[in-house]
């Protein structure tokens, strides 16, 4: 059933009157009558009575009707939702981001955004690196911001920043007034880990293969905030990048000694794939924000 049927049928619906209503459409009166003829052809049953040069919708029109505008008005509605999304100044960025970019960067990143586009809304959603990938290949997001990630050819990634990986211990620890240290001497002490899966935990499992020490790893949390606080009552130490969760009244953060440690952080998409004018400017504005510094 083709779509332009369905206009012209509740046009004449509307109007009840052939000319009137090929007037509105801007097409002649016999190509209006074939169209609402075929249309009446394919479903079955007579959608108007004609009674010499009067045409009436009758009941099964009706019926037909109410149908039609509810799908019009669906078609419509879901046009102008379409055209606000990728209005370039009120549309909406689908944005994934790691759970450790939560507290400072992604809002700080947004406010900064909203001083010049205001009217632009986010969906935003946090989870580990290989989860954002999925939905990130899926379509459910526009952007992610993730550590680097091995190749994968649909995504593209872009480098923007790197951030130190600090050894922090509890205040109270036999080593916490020093300012470095070497990895090794905590070889043998409890390990505070992230969960498997999350881009901080690859990041830390490599320090330890390339220090040939085999943590032991006593707690495994989801959230940097969790790991700083077992860390802070005691209960071991762990590798993390500097943020709001080291309590510095109660932990203490010492640069490590025998190597350099950093996570890189970056901005991957789908390549060629569509992206919104407005998912288009905030993708630019991260380029900017971090690339121009």
């Amino acid at each position: 059933m083709e779509w332009q049927r369905l206009e012209y049928f509740q046009t004449l619906a509307k109007v009840q009157h052939m000319t009137r209503a090929a007037e509105i459409l801007s097409i002649s009166q016999p190509a209006l009558s074939r169209s609402i003829s075929s249309l009446e052809e394919e479903i079955g049953v007579p959608l108007f009575d004609r009674q010499g040069r009067s045409i009436i919708l009758n009941r099964y029109g009706l019926m037909f009707l109410h149908r039609v505008n509810r799908i019009m008005n669906e078609m419509n509605e879901g046009l102008t939702d379409i055209q606000q999304l990728i209005h370039p100044e009120q549309g909406e960025v689908a944005l994934g981001f790691l759970h450790t970019l939560g507290t400072n960067i992604v809002p700080n990143l947004i406010r900064t955004f909203h001083d010049e586009y205001p009217g632009i809304t986010f969906q935003l959603k946090q989870n580990h690196t290989h989860t954002q990938l999925n939905q990130l290949k899926s379509g459910e997001l526009d952007l992610c911001l993730l550590a680097s990630i091995e190749n994968e050819k649909m995504i593209e990634w872009t480098e923007l920043w790197r951030d130190e990986l600090f050894i922090i211990v509890p205040i109270d620890h036999p080593l916490a007034n020093r300012k470095s240290i070497q990895l090794r001497k905590l070889a043998n002490e409890s390990f505070i880990s992230l969960k498997k899966g999350y881009a901080l935990r690859v990041t830390t499992d490599e320090i330890f293969r390339s220090s040939e020490i085999e943590p032991v790893i006593t707690f495994e949390g989801e959230e940097v905030a969790t790991v700083a606080g077992f860390v802070a009552a005691g209960l071991g130490f762990s590798i993390l990048p500097d943020g709001e969760e080291i309590n510095p009244n109660k932990i203490a953060k010492l640069r490590i000694e025998d190597m350099k440690c950093e996570r890189v952080i970056g901005m991957a998409r789908v390549k060629n794939r569509y992206l919104s004018p407005a998912a288009n400017n905030f993708q630019q504005f991260i380029l900017d924000y971090f690339l121009k510094k």
